[in-house]
């Protein structure tokens, strides 16, 4: 396992052909130069010390050192020990309602992203549990496969939105049904869903799909967010409001939460509701809820140590480096002897 600290400098590499073409284009200009004045055997005559070979051999030094530098720069990591971490958690999925209703501007700035900004903040405070994610409307679609990696979970989450389904509506069951899949393991003692809605089922299969759940192990959770005064959902375009969502009759509507069917949810799977309004107050509920409940353990190797490479590479950079400053295009009189060029 290795890494590249600052790959900014592999650009850097770019100027070798450069320097093999400019070395090509002076040592051209050289011979037409010399030509003009005399041919190859009185230039011989005239320069016997002069070699055919160092300059590009020089070269190819000039060329390795740059090479070793820019490697040095980039500073290779290796990963020189692996780890087997074990770790304790509870598998948690969290299943979010995307449908139309949640553009609802009753809790501030919408019913949607008070949802997405309550579900990072649960998972700021998580340590070793994994998560999954599930976006539902008149439809439910996984997003992220239960996992330790809550980057990965934050960024799916950012990417939650009321177009990515087409159909619309909320179906409370599908949400739940499909969140029985998720769950991969069967020694797993504790199986949580925390479902985030606000309680608009237009399946009405919402306590039926509880059960089915609760017979899988699962405790669902639920928080409602928006008010029971509700508010009508707004049409937007280019962040401005233009209209509002009107039923058949064109009269604007009110969404509502439906606080009830969340309770019902909840209970029936030996879970709790709670008002998603207050993020403070489900924070410290999940605390003290994924405390009182008995943890997995399960093993995730991963790279815990990583040793800069970077000493290497610099060193013999600088190395060729001097040796071709200091080697002379002229022949040197004991390697002539030795006849390493074939110039006798």
């Amino acid at each position: 396992m290795y890494q590249f600290d600052t790959p900014f400098y592999f650009y850097f590499f770019g100027v070798l052909p450069v320097l093999w073409l400019g070395f090509y284009l002076v040592m051209r200009w050289k011979r037409k130069a010399q030509l003009q004045f005399t041919d190859a055997n009185l230039m011989k005559k005239l320069s016997p010390y002069r070699s055919r070979f160092k300059p590009g051999f020089k070269l190819i030094l000039l060329s390795l050192s740059i090479s070793f530098l820019v490697i040095g720069l980039v500073n290779p990591k290796i990963g020189t020990q692996l780890e087997t971490v074990k770790r304790e958690g509870v598998d948690i999925v969290f299943a979010i309602d995307v449908s139309k209703s949640m553009l609802a501007e009753d809790i501030a700035p919408n019913r949607l992203e008070k949802s997405k900004r309550l579900v990072s903040a649960i998972m700021n405070q998580l340590a070793s549990d994994r998560i999954g994610i599930i976006a539902y409307a008149a439809q439910a679609i996984p997003q992220l496969p239960i996992t330790t990696d809550y980057g990965a979970g934050r960024m799916f989450l950012q990417a939650l939105n009321t177009d990515m389904l087409s159909s619309q509506g909320t179906a409370l069951d599908a949400a739940l049904d499909l969140s029985g899949t998720f769950f991969d393991d069967e020694d797993q003692t504790n199986r949580v869903v925390f479902l985030i809605s606000d309680g608009e089922d237009h399946s009405e299969e919402g306590e039926s799909a509880a059960k089915r759940a609760s017979a899988l192990g699962i405790r669902i959770f639920t928080f409602g967010v928006g008010t029971e005064q509700g508010a009508p959902i707004p049409i937007k375009k280019n962040g401005i409001i233009e209209s509002y969502k009107k039923n058949m009759e064109g009269e604007t509507v009110i969404t509502k939460r439906n606080a009830e069917i969340l309770k019902v949810i909840a209970e029936v799977s030996g879970g709790e509701y709670i008002d998603g309004n207050e993020t403070q107050e489900v924070l410290d509920f999940v605390s003290d809820k994924l405390k009182s409940m008995d943890k997995k353990e399960f093993e995730a190797k991963k790279f815990v140590s990583y040793k800069d490479q970077f000493q290497a590479f610099l060193l013999a950079g600088f190395l060729l480096l001097l040796i071709e400053i200091f080697l002379f295009e002229t022949k040197t009189k004991w390697v002539q002897n030795l006849n390493l060029f074939n110039e006798k």
